[in-house]
């Protein structure tokens, strides 16, 4: 029963059908945003919640058993503790304190696509991989957005209050600006106090915009090169003494069917 276990769980149409479960739960979740769906097909969206928990639960049993008794084999993956996760906060009841963390649980279900699909995992673990050098970089964007901070304060306050009245207020114009988001705008204010200041908009502009967010690609481009390259060596992995006893005894199996197959078709061709 276990080596069934094992290859049900190993096969790609398992994998598919799990997608095609959890694609089904976000659809339901979605649903259950309509008053009117729901009014007049609540009960069959509540059914179907039931039934993808029901999947997800045999699913999470099935792995366990596969690896039974080394439990801990399961629990050694990050992502297998992500979903078992998700398995028990859905189990809470949705009525009562814990009503709003069951429906939030039901939500995070849909999060569970990236745990299903190899790529998105790979995207997960690449960005966890770039938060350090990220951090470098926000601490280099944070020291620019201040000196442009102050110095917009202390150039436009006067003349423009609105978006340059204190330190708070300028971060959150620099915000903007950085965006891309109508930082013309504000620039033209500036001008009007003295046609130079595009030089503070632009350099901005070019330092923030340009410099810093390139530099937020480059490190995740970075990250996912090496990413790929460690699930390339984790690939190469030579098998475990266990494995090759286990394939051995695999391989003698196999010639010991095929030496009695043959064995039987040389007695019915001396019968013969």
């Amino acid at each position: 029963m276990q080596k069934i276990a094992q290859r049900i769980v190993q096969h790609d149409a398992f994998e598919y059908f799990i997608i095609a479960i959890i694609l089904i739960s976000a659809v339901l979740i979605g649903l259950e945003t309509s008053p009117e769906i729901m009014a007049s097909y609540g009960n069959w969206i509540k059914l179907g919640n039931q039934l993808v928990l029901i999947i997800f639960i045999i699913e999470a049993a099935l792995k366990i058993y596969a690896v039974a008794p080394k439990i801990s084999d399961y629990f050694s993956k990050g992502w297998n503790i992500f979903d078992f996760t998700i398995i028990v906060l859905a189990l809470l009841p949705s009525t009562g304190e814990f009503a709003m963390l069951a429906r939030l649980a039901r939500l995070l279900r849909v999060l569970r696509l990236i745990s299903a699909i190899p790529e998105l995992r790979l995207i997960v673990a690449t960005l966890l991989r770039s938060i350090p050098s990220m951090a470098n970089i926000m601490l280099l964007m944070s020291v620019i957005f201040y000196i442009y901070a102050v110095a917009g304060q202390q150039l436009f306050h006067a003349h423009d209050p609105e978006h340059w009245d204190n330190l708070g207020i300028s971060l959150l114009t620099l915000f903007r600006i950085v965006t891309l988001e109508d930082w013309t705008d504000v620039m033209y204010t500036a001008m009007e106090l003295n046609p130079l200041n595009w030089i503070y908009f632009v350099s901005f502009v070019i330092l923030g915009t340009f410099v810093v967010i390139n530099l937020f690609i480059a490190v995740v481009i970075n990250n996912l090169e090496e990413a790929k390259q460690e699930s390339l060596n984790q690939m190469r992995i030579p098998p475990s003494r266990d494995e090759l006893l286990k394939e051995l005894a695999q391989t003698q199996e196999a010639l010991a069917s095929l030496s009695k197959q043959l064995a039987n078709k040389d007695i019915d061709t001396l019968h013969r």
